[in-house]
């Protein structure tokens, strides 16, 4: 009794095309298209099971959808001599009521029930002329990516040099305000200072003279904190100039 007429649509329908170099994975896509009213149970199967990864190799496809099959081939030494003998089949059956396990329904599925379609594997290599136009194309597109990864990093350190130049230059601005401002008070100090020393008519009174030292002691604090500002100030200009 002859099988079923399967009901699967598959894109390509007779043979699946591996293009080289074959020094890594070559993938190749397959198409499973279910037209019909009906969910429909798939499996994939090779003659050389240890030279292909499949994804996914079973499944269900729900009626009126498709799915994508991934056949990748492992890398390999090509012999242009050997003609490929690998061959791939596209097993089918309609979905039971109960699809829980797979595997069971397989099992249980019987040889009327099965159909399948076979789809043989072709090898291409690339020809010279298309071999130098790849290596041609790889070292533009390499050397394009390299000049955009350059140029955005040249932005990038320009955007950060600008943004930490414009805060040096706030902070030198603050700090030569500060400074001034302290320049003006003590010399403001000094002139009260000497004002209130040409008052003292009893040098040798201790009261005063120890209102003179506290006194003092005001502009010299300002003195210190002047100094700590050119500190501030020399360390950030340093920097900017390096």
């Amino acid at each position: 009794m002859a099988r079923p007429e399967q009901l699967l649509v598959l894109e390509p329908p007779n043979e699946l095309k591996f293009r080289g170099p074959f020094t890594d994975v070559v993938t190749t896509n397959l198409k499973l298209s279910n037209p019909s009213d009906k969910n429909i149970c798939f499996k994939v199967k090779t003659t050389a099971p240890r030279r292909y990864c499949v994804r996914p190799n079973s499944g269900v496809i729900d009626a009126g959808t498709s799915i994508n099959v991934s056949v990748m081939l492992q890398p390999f030494d090509y012999d242009p001599n050997e003609k490929s003998k690998h061959k791939f089949m596209v097993q089918s059956m309609v979905a039971p009521a109960d699809c829980q396990d797979m595997e069971a329904v397989w099992k249980e599925a019987k040889p009327d029930d099965l159909m399948d379609s076979k789809l043989r594997c072709v090898f291409e290599l690339p020809s010279e002329n298309e071999k130098t136009h790849e290596l041609e194309m790889n070292k533009v597109t390499s050397s394009s990516l390299k000049t955009e990864a350059s140029m955005m990093t040249k932005s990038t350190s320009s955007s950060l040099d600008d943004s930490d130049l414009r805060k040096v230059m706030d902070d030198c601005r603050i700090l030569k305000s500060e400074v001034q401002r302290l320049r003006e008070e003590n010399k403001q100090l000094k002139e009260d200072d000497g004002l209130r020393m040409r008052r003292v008519t009893q040098p040798g009174n201790p009261i005063l003279s120890k209102n003179v030292m506290i006194k003092e002691e005001g502009p010299a604090t300002r003195m210190i904190a002047m100094v700590v500002l050119f500190f501030i100030l020399g360390t950030i200009v340093g920097k900017l100039v390096l």
